[in-house]
Order: C-alpha cells, then sequence, then structure tokens
C-alpha cells in the first residue's frame, strides 16, 4: 500500500470512531446504482456527464429506452408482419425523440448535434440529425 492510501484509511477510520458519518443522508440505505447496461460501454461516459450535467431528462430517457427495446425485439423478430409494425413503432417513437429534443435549447449546439448523431447511427438512423436541426 502507498503512503496516500494509509493515510486515507486512517482518516476514515478516525472519522468512524468520532461519529461524524452519523449524520449522513442515505445512511443504512442501499445505495441506488444506475443500470447502464442499455448504453453502449463506448458511450457511458458521455452518457453519465450529459445526465450530471442535466441534460438528459427523464422523458428522453424513457424514450430511449423504448428505443432500445424496440430494436432488441426487431432484432431477435422472425415474422416480417412483426417486423414492419415494431418498424413503424421505430420510427414514431424516433419522431418523439426528435421534438423531444428540438424543445431543448441544447439541441442546437454543434456538441449535442454530433453526440446525437453518433446515437442515432448507433440505434439505427441515418446519422444526420443537422437536417431536422437548424443551426444558431
Amino acid at each position: 500500500m502507498d503512503i496516500a492510501h494509509l493515510i486515507a484509511e486512517d482518516k476514515i477510520k478516525k472519522a468512524i470512531s468520532e461519529g461524524e458519518f452519523k449524520n449522513l443522508s442515505g445512511l443504512g440505505k442501499p445505495l441506488e446504482l444506475e443500470d447502464l447496461s442499455s448504453i453502449p460501454e463506448s458511450m457511458r461516459m458521455a452518457y453519465k456527464m450529459m445526465k450530471n450535467a442535466g441534460m438528459l431528462k427523464s422523458e428522453e430517457d424513457k424514450i430511449r429506452k423504448e428505443l432500445i427495446n424496440i430494436e432488441d425485439l426487431m432484432a431477435n423478430c422472425d415474422d416480417e408482419n412483426e417486423k414492419a409494425r415494431l418498424s413503424t413503432q421505430l420510427n414514431e417513437k424516433l419522431l418523439q425523440f426528435g421534438k423531444v429534443m428540438e424543445k431543448r435549447e441544447s439541441s442546437h449546439s454543434k456538441a449535442f448535434r454530433q453526440y446525437g448523431d453518433k446515437v442515432y447511427s448507433r440505434i439505427g438512423g441515418n446519422g444526420d440529425l443537422s437536417r431536422s436541426h437548424p443551426k444558431k
């Protein structure tokens, strides 16, 4: 162990013995771990940063999960009629997602459009949001 680790451990033990952690919110409650399994590993850090910055709202999160579920269903579907129905549903969700993004001022920034392009290309879109988002 390095010296920094030993010092940190010592300070934590001292704080515990002095009762400094007894008034923490959430004491004795389980940690709320976020499920990021639906986010591609290469995009998780960007997702977390955007979420922590308040750029992702629950409505967007809900639609994103629905898009991923529909894609999974389409990938595992053998019935052509069901695939066509799912494709229509996917397009409707993409339109809904686009409308939600248009409401947001940040959707007009270059960085957000680039991230959005990556998201759309990952979920099977055309990967070009520049036509649907006017530049400011």
